[in-house]
């Protein structure tokens, strides 16, 4: 179909020193010298090539390089992937670039080179700064690996972010607090907080189900995301995402692209574009359509996402909703009156205890679509 043009590209790097027990994404675990990984950034390189003679890259405003651990694959073959990309695309400095990293393969001189050829931020996989915790959840780094790394990226990059995990079994509230506050004295500009979640057909939910490791608890989570929060805002960080924050200026402009409609192409095994046009969105992955929604289902979808955003969803895209979804208002209206959402200043917003309760939040509203 005739659609809009892509404005984020997601390249997904499907390799990892090890496979961590809780994953469930789509990556393996390769010797760092496997010709399966040159065949692949190969061919990644010619589909970049073939998107940007068919006009794709034109538009784009967000690159983000994903995993597996892209920094796992080695310079080398970045370098070859960022410097196609550069000659395919303007990637100026106002195109947001991020790349994915993780602790054990983050090196400086990494650092300085991926920054030379465009990489302007950098998001790196550190979990927890407790080495106890690193070991439940079977980490390749170490909290000094993961501090030595942020202190690398630092000496290039202004906007680097964290990725945080908390409800992990043995995990107390002052490590997770510890693990945030450091985080933050290092001097990252960005942390996004993940519950852990028991994947199916991961090695955790076969430890669970054995009774070698307990269950997440629910309570434990929320009193986490909590914590995260109170200590983010009170050192100057902003929510602006269900699991992220930053500070001001340092949103990530590619999530934000997710949560707001906004197309979305993706290269690489398992990697999911999103194109639209005026009357249809469609989600493919691997050659496979796994979304195709009309301009109702699109409507209900657009709200649910805005309930993700701490912005949430103006009175005037609510109104427009209600055209093709006749029970918006009144789901609001609900949704209000059970503390998920609030309104003020003509815009409904998620409260905290939506956020908690995002599986009922998300849902009703994604089911207004006939």
């Amino acid at each position: 179909m005739p659609h809009d043009p892509y404005k984020a590209l997601y390249l997904h790097l499907p390799f990892c020193v090890k496979r961590c027990g809780y994953c469930d994404f789509s990556t393996a675990a390769v010797s760092a010298d496997s010709p399966e990984i040159d065949a692949y950034v190969e061919d990644m390189v010619l589909q970049i090539r073939r998107k940007a003679k068919e006009g794709e890259l034109g538009a784009l405003k967000t690159v983000y390089v994903g995993g597996g651990t892209p920094s796992y694959v080695g310079l080398a073959r970045l370098s070859n992937l960022l410097y196609t990309l550069s000659l395919s695309m303007h990637l100026t400095p106002e195109v947001e670039c991020t790349m994915e990293a993780n602790p054990e393969s983050l090196t400086e001189r990494m650092v300085r080179d991926i920054w030379a050829l465009g990489v302007n931020r950098l998001s790196i996989g550190v979990q927890s700064l407790d080495d106890e915790v690193l070991r439940t959840l079977g980490r390749a780094h170490t909290s000094d690996d993961a501090r030595r790394a942020i202190e690398a990226a630092l000496t290039r990059f202004e906007n680097v972010s964290v990725d945080l995990m908390c409800g992990i079994p043995g995990q107390s509230e002052q490590s997770f607090e510890d693990s945030v506050r450091e985080a933050v004295r290092l001097g990252v500009a960005h942390v996004s907080v993940y519950p852990l979640t028991i994947e199916p057909h991961t090695a955790f939910e076969q430890a669970v189900l054995k009774g070698a490791l307990e269950e997440p608890d629910d309570d434990v989570e929320a009193a986490h995301m909590e914590i995260a929060a109170r200590v983010l805002s009170e050192e100057g960080f902003e929510r602006y995402e269900v699991a992220s924050y930053a500070r001001p200026g340092f949103a990530c402009r590619h999530n934000i692209a997710y949560w707001t409609g906004v197309p979305y192409l993706g290269i690489g095994r398992s990697a999911a574009t999103m194109t639209q046009n005026a009357d249809r969105r469609m989600r493919t992955q691997d050659g496979q359509v796994t979304d195709d929604l009309g301009l109702a289902s699109m409507a209900a979808e657009d709200l649910m996402l805005g309930m993700r955003m701490t912005c949430g969803v103006s009175d005037e895209q609510v109104e427009q909703a209600a055209q093709l979804l006749p029970e918006a208002h009144e789901a609001f209206a609900e949704l209000a009156g059970e503390g998920l959402v609030v309104h003020a200043d003509g815009r409904w917003r998620p409260t905290e205890h939506g956020w908690l309760c995002g599986n009922e939040l998300y849902g009703r509203l994604f089911d207004l679509a006939p």
